[in-house]
């Protein structure tokens, strides 16, 4: 089976920098981004994928389900500018009698509707928290846990929102609101607000917040700075699904982003060659401001 998987990872670094379409395992993701990258005048020059196995599962009418991870990075060339993407795909490849059928990645978002709390809007307070956000410590963080766990915080399934918290604590954004779950913005003694941990409380949070960290609403991605948010409804029902920081631009200024649940960085923003985007996927666009 590894020997397998390992020939499937070949084809699909191949197919990156490949322009046919011809192999029988080509992959539907791997052509999105490369459809997204050729309208942005930008292409994949170099991939590289390492992979491992985490677990085979329970043999069911013949066939092997194998849960496996793998670390992409894609060398991409954008009207002449070069810059490196790197995520990692959790991945789940069926084996009948031992032989390879099928691969499919896993949607990470498929059940974090699971989180929904009544009191996403509950977040008035008072007192004020003078603060000067400092973009560039927020990056250096989301850079250096993209792909790991600070062992100061916990760690969630569904990870994002906890993630980008942490990127706006590093950069200066004060907790509050401890212990009330549904005030402020806080991660202390082994609890945590709403908004520090659920993509559809942060959304709400950091532009309804008067105090402390908060945010203020653009309309569009080209407007967003490094170290600002992006909040993704992929389903575009109104609930907030995932949150992503704002780590660099591309030779467009349009901003690339880090994230967790499944770790990416440098990720062109829009994400259309996700599994878990839909044609009605909205957006916020969120630039954090000050607070003195």
């Amino acid at each position: 089976m590894r020997d397998q998987l390992h020939e499937l990872l070949k084809k699909r670094v191949q197919q990156c920098v490949s322009h046919s379409r011809s192999s029988i395992h080509t992959c539907p993701k791997i052509e999105k981004k490369k459809e997204s990258l050729s309208g942005r005048s930008g292409e994949i020059v170099k991939a590289q994928a390492t992979g491992n196995v985490i677990r085979v599962g329970k043999e069911k009418e013949d066939v092997t389900p194998v849960e496996y991870r793998v670390h992409f990075k894609y060398l991409i060339k954008q009207k002449g500018i070069f810059y490196l993407e790197e995520e990692i795909e959790e991945r789940i490849a069926d084996f009948y009698k031992g032989v390879f059928v099928e691969d499919r990645e896993k949607n990470p978002f498929k059940d974090s509707k699971k989180e929904e709390v009544s009191s996403d809007r509950e977040f008035e307070e008072e007192e004020r928290y003078e603060y000067e956000y400092d973009r560039m410590k927020a990056v250096q963080y989301a850079e250096k846990w993209w792909n790991t766990y600070n062992p100061a915080y916990k760690k969630f399934d569904v990870d994002c929102t906890n993630y980008i918290s942490q990127c706006l604590h590093a950069g200066g954004g004060p907790m509050r609101g401890y212990p009330n779950r549904g005030k402020g913005w806080w991660m202390r003694s082994g609890n945590w607000s709403y908004s520090w941990t659920v993509a559809n409380s942060m959304r709400w949070y950091l532009p309804s917040s008067n105090s402390g960290l908060r945010a203020e609403e653009v309309s569009s991605a080209d407007q967003l700075l490094i170290g600002d948010v992006i909040c993704y409804d992929f389903q575009g029902d109104g609930r907030f699904d995932h949150t992503t920081i704002v780590t660099g631009k591309d030779a467009s200024g349009m901003p690339l982003v880090n994230a967790h649940t499944y770790n990416s960085r440098m990720r062109y923003w829009a994400y259309e060659d996700s599994t878990a985007y839909t044609p009605n996927i909205k957006y916020k666009f969120l630039t954090i401001t000050d607070d003195q």
